[in-house]
């Protein structure tokens, strides 16, 4: 064996041993039902109890739900208080759960689960759990009326079930985020309810504006973590560990690169915990981190302070929201050692990727201004200049273009992240929409109308967010809400395939995955709508007054012509638009107006067709 081969063994078994966290003895051995029930109090563990049986039998009652919750809850408060070491308070706390379910006879699904022996008892429930759809926002606009009348009589039990739907909706969502949005349902019940007295409208109006303090969080974060695993699942291991030591690198710029590389080690295992479904190894883990965090504040941020003064169950929100520390005094903005050193090809070679990993840290703990997506592309130009420059026969002075071609990435992003935000401020929300409707139109014309709306709205809407912000934050703003969409379209994508493009972006690579989008061109894979009949329908309902309505009518009106002509130019594009707004303009001014739609429409589509095919 070469001296090389020695070192890389020491490094990987150095490596191996400094993945955990540093651990207390208490939390070497599994914490018992009791000692769980004094951390969380009564109920905050009886509700979290509710949360994991609802996700694991999503197709279960609730009344069965609340009840194996009620007996897990009462032998968690028999435990606590005697401090027993019978044998059921000793148990894992896994077992404990799984055998409440199994004790249940003719729970949809578990009885296949429970004829086997652990571990391959909960590896059959987290399987129920993958093969569950889930169900869409739990929470509809409930009738003022009613809704008040059941918080006064049930109030405990309508916030129970609040939390059983939404868990069984969303199986993998983080125990923790259910319990502080079930805070915020009972505020929002108990501020619309306290006006009940007076008129229903006023009750309903209350209820239509704070509803969405309620539902957005368990979108987004039920969105961000499917995001995650999505990552995970496509990409590896080794992608979102480089994701997350970009983003935990540039929060804590101070933190020494062995105290950043634990705490990604620790995160990414955390992440194949929460993404197999296994609840309470990810509350474990993610409790683990926390403590990690707050206990190694005075190194890794002076941002996190007010957190870790929160509960346990609020701190993780908490930290995740913080600002990005200020980076040390005196840090350049380049790392040329890592370029110009005459041992960087010996190194490379010796440690690979722990190498690559010191690299990301050092660039992304000094640029905070650039998006962790970014800089998981630079981190890649950098791995191949090396592969290029550290093979035999390289010419001298081959890593010395490695500048140029990272100021001309940088340029090329920042200008595109400017333009687009040039255009949004020029045309404003609806008319930027529209232009990129016809982008992804033509990019991926077999979504569906309603698909196109929604992923071009959400882009909208980041474009509102994130360009009225300065320079230093505009992309990491922009491009990481950005990278959630391009998730939202290539699970889409996974689930039922949009067309070999789309399919080329989202598998080859994460980091490349929007400039790859963003280079896509018309799908020429794609055969054209024919011309019915039906195709272009035109109705009253262009008539309304609704400003939204209307201009979500033409947005369907624009993707099916796009989807009947994706050559179409821009000045055609205008010609049709001109002829559609003053036809409309003329039959709204009628006192029948679908009839003239019904006489005016054909006209249309035939002096269209002539424009079209000039």
């Amino acid at each position: 064996m070469d001296w090389r081969t020695v070192i890389y063994v020491i490094l990987l078994v150095s490596l191996r041993a400094a993945k955990a966290l540093p651990r207390t003895s208490q939390d070497i051995e599994e914490t018992s039902i009791g000692q769980r029930f004094s951390q969380l109090q009564e109920n905050n563990f009886k509700a979290i109890a509710l949360v994991l049986f609802a996700q694991y039998v999503p197709g279960g009652t609730f009344g069965r739900a609340a009840a194996m919750a009620e007996a897990v809850t009462a032998l968690g408060r028999r435990c606590a208080a005697a401090a027993s070491d019978s044998p059921d308070c000793l148990k894992p706390l896994d077992k404990i759960f799984l055998d409440t379910i199994c004790q249940e006879e003719n729970l949809p699904q578990s009885a296949d689960c429970c004829a086997k022996k652990d571990p391959e008892r909960k590896d059959c429930f987290l399987s129920l759990k993958n093969s569950s759809q889930g169900f869409s926002s739990p929470l509809e606009r409930p009738d003022a009326e009613a809704a008040c009348r059941n918080h006064s009589q049930h109030g405990q039990t309508l916030t129970a079930y609040f939390i059983y739907e939404v868990s069984r909706r969303h199986p993998f969502l983080y125990a923790p985020t259910i319990l502080s949005v079930a805070l915020r349902y009972e505020e929002m019940m108990e501020n619309c309810c306290a006006s009940s007295e007076g008129p229903s409208h006023q009750v309903e109006e209350c209820f239509q504006r704070q509803a969405p303090k309620v539902v957005k969080p368990i979108r987004e974060d039920a969105l961000r973590q499917e995001h995650t695993c999505g990552i995970l699942k496509k990409f590896g291991e080794r992608t979102l560990m480089a994701l997350k030591l970009a983003q935990i690198s540039q929060k804590c710029p101070k933190a020494d690169f062995v105290t950043v590389h634990k705490l990604v080690v620790a995160v990414a295992d955390m992440h194949k915990d929460c993404c197999r479904g296994d609840t309470l190894g990810c509350m474990r883990d993610r409790e683990e981190i926390l403590r990690y965090v707050c206990t190694s504040q005075h190194v890794l941020s002076s941002q996190i302070q007010q957190c870790c003064e929160k509960p346990l169950l609020q701190r993780s929100e908490c930290i995740l929201s913080v600002e990005n520390d200020d980076k040390p005094a005196g840090l350049s903005p380049l790392i040329r050692e890592f370029i110009e050193d005459k041992g960087i090809c010996e190194r490379f070679a010796q440690e690979k990727d722990m190498h690559l990993a010191r690299f990301l840290y050092e660039y992304s703990r000094r640029h905070p201004e650039f998006s962790a997506q970014m800089l998981l592309r630079i981190g890649k130009g950098y791995e191949d200049l090396l592969r290029e420059c550290c093979r035999p026969g390289a010419p001298s002075g081959c890593r010395s273009r490695g500048e140029e071609e990272l100021r001309k990435h940088i340029y090329e992003t920042e200008s595109v992240m400017r333009t687009s935000c040039d255009i949004y401020k020029e045309k404003g929300d609806y008319y930027f929409q529209n232009e990129l409707l016809m982008s992804f139109t033509k990019k991926m014309p077999q979504l569906t109308s309603a698909e196109l709306i929604k992923f071009t709205k959400e882009m909208t809407t980041i474009s509102s967010k994130c360009c009225q912000l300065g320079q230093n934050k505009l992309l990491p703003c922009a491009e990481e809400h950005l990278d959630l969409v391009l998730g939202e379209i290539c699970r889409r994508h996974l689930a039922d395939p949009i067309n070999p493009g789309v399919c080329r972006c989202c598998s080859s690579s994460y980091a490349f995955r929007r400039p790859c989008i963003g280079k896509l061109e018309i799908d020429e894979s794609y055969v054209p709508l024919a011309l019915t009949p039906g195709l272009f329908a035109f109705h009253g309902d262009l008539c309304t007054s609704e400003e939204e309505k209307l201009q979500h009518r033409k947005q369907e009106m624009l993707i099916t012509l796009l989807k009947y002509k994706p050559q179409i130019s821009p000045e055609q594009l205008g010609s049709v638009t001109a002829a559609f707004t003053a036809m409309r303009e003329r039959c709204c001014r009628e006192a029948n107006p679908e009839a003239c739609f019904l006489r005016e429409g054909p006209e249309l589509i035939k002096r269209s067709e002539k424009m079209l095919s000039a």
